[in-house]
């Protein structure tokens, strides 16, 4: 089934013109038409467009063209920019609206060769943990229907363990990409800030937003990476950093690399089979050859109530151009003010009206001085504790996920327990880290993937990379398949 190869093997096979682009296009299509029923990963698709580029990359590989993506199928969460298709990042505020231009990571998407297959669910503006806060629909767990896939990118991660397309696109604010990968079984990537282009993301936080990709392997990531790194003059964020042949070190051995265990992530709430897992993962590393070093990043504790104050003063502010005036659903009042509130009230989603509500709240008068500005200290203290670590290790490993997927609507009545879900993922955004999550093993009933983290430097990527490769090609879990 062309649907179930990687990047690597699949564009191997274009390459030698052994299958076609619009064969692996349709075996993605058929597979959606097959299990989406019930993973509920895609929001849309347009099959005649998706031929239709498909068609186009047959033919640029027809006359000896090649390009690090040309013919591969990838899908894209709905908070990222493709024009002429709908971006309504989960919301009903946005439903009908369609994407006049395309995203910097839509553009080298296209200029790579792939075919954007179409749009994934997700959390409204991307606030969320499970993918239960999608105005649209609900995502399922591959693994197990009746559970979470995991947020924000809970779509994109669903589609690729699903292998209803052979690669996607997701955002990471908080852990929403490496999360979900955890849960549903693939590889996560989360690449430092400033790495890739923000510019036609969708801005839940804009200090944290970072865009990366969902695969089935690390080398895969590693491709997509290198495909979207690099210095955008649209996005003031976007780092002049040079983009490195990421796979360049895939096969040195990580001898010597020193790696480094918080004792502070070893928490009273990790699940004693992720606990179980990790303390593998651990072992198979010293296998290798890695040297485990424990260090303490002392202001661990403070995370999560540092990223939930930073995280809602900026989409506060960054949601209110959602007005009901510009763009977006417009619901009528007798003057502005009911206009506005009217639209706001009937457009956004219970998440996205309680992340408002606390970032207004932080930010106002009064307040401003004892949330939002002792948060961003704490955030600095968060930061210089990694990059003080970092002058001992190369990289950090750590849990993915505290638990496995949970039931839906388990944690839905109660905020908090949604957002300790995070609690592993949050110190990577708020410092400015890359991160990547493998898989690393699962729970024996039911069966539930398990996620290993690696955390490396600002700009790192290189080194966190070559480390879950040497682990991924160390173990098999990364091959399993869920019971569709």
């Amino acid at each position: 089934m062309l649907n179930q190869l990687t990047i690597c093997e699949l564009g191997k096979k274009l390459a030698a013109r052994e299958v076609s682009s619009r064969e692996a296009v349709q075996a993605c299509l058929e597979r959606v038409r097959s299990v989406d029923g019930t993973i509920r990963a895609f929001l849309g698709y347009n099959e005649a467009d998706a031929l239709a580029q498909a068609d186009a990359a047959d033919r640029r590989l027809a006359a000896g063209e090649r390009a690090p993506l040309l013919g591969i199928p990838v899908a894209i969460k709905d908070v990222i920019a493709v024009k002429g298709q709908r971006l309504t990042c989960g919301s009903k505020i946005l439903g009908k609206f369609t994407s006049p231009y395309d995203a910097t990571v839509t553009a080298r998407l296209r200029e790579a060769g792939a075919v954007i297959l179409g749009r994934l669910n997700m959390d409204e503006f991307a606030m969320g943990s499970s993918t239960e806060n999608s105005a649209f629909q609900m995502t399922t767990n591959p693994w197990d229907r009746t559970r979470i896939p995991g947020g924000s990118s809970g779509g994109s991660a669903a589609a690729v363990a699903a292998d209803e397309c052979v690669a996607a696109l997701g955002s990471d604010t908080g852990g929403s990409i490496r999360q979900p990968a955890a849960l549903c079984g693939c590889v996560g990537l989360k690449p430092s800030y400033g790495r890739v282009s923000r510019y036609g993301l969708v801005a839940f936080a804009s200090s944290l937003d970072q865009i990366g990709c969902l695969t089935k392997t690390v080398r895969d990531s590693a491709s997509m990476l290198g495909v979207l790194a690099g210095h955008d003059e649209r996005d003031s964020s976007s780092v002049p950093q040079p983009v490195p042949d990421y796979t360049a070190n895939f096969e040195r051995e990580i001898k010597g690399l020193r790696v480094g265990l918080a004792k502070e992530y070893m928490v009273g709430g990790l699940d004693p089979e992720v606990r179980k897992a990790i303390d593998s993962a651990v072992g198979q590393l010293q296998k290798l050859g890695a040297e485990l070093v424990e260090v303490s990043l002392p202001h661990t504790d403070y995370a999560i109530a540092t990223y939930y104050i930073i995280a809602t003063a900026e989409a506060s502010a960054n949601l209110a151009r959602f007005d009901g005036i510009r763009y977006g659903a417009r619901v009528e009042g007798s003057d502005p003010v009911e206009l506005y509130s009217k639209t706001r009230g009937a457009g956004f989603g219970a998440e996205v009206k309680r992340r408002i509500l606390l970032g207004t709240y932080v930010l106002s008068s009064g307040y401003y001085d004892a949330y939002y500005i002792r948060a961003q200290k704490v955030r600095t203290l968060i930061r210089n504790d990694f990059l003080k670590a970092f002058e001992k290790v190369d990289a950090f490993l750590t849990p993915t996920s505290p638990t496995a997927a949970f039931k839906i609507g388990e944690k839905s009545d109660d905020p908090l327990q949604m957002y300790l879900m995070d609690i592993f993922t949050i110190s990577a955004n708020l410092a400015g880290l890359c991160g990547i999550s493998v898989p690393c093993g699962f729970t024996s009933a039911p069966k539930l993937p398990i996620g290993l983290q690696l955390l490396g430097k600002p700009f790192g990527e290189e080194t966190i990379l070559r480390v879950a490769h040497a682990y991924e090609q160390a173990t098999t879990w990364h091959k399993e398949k869920p019971p569709l």
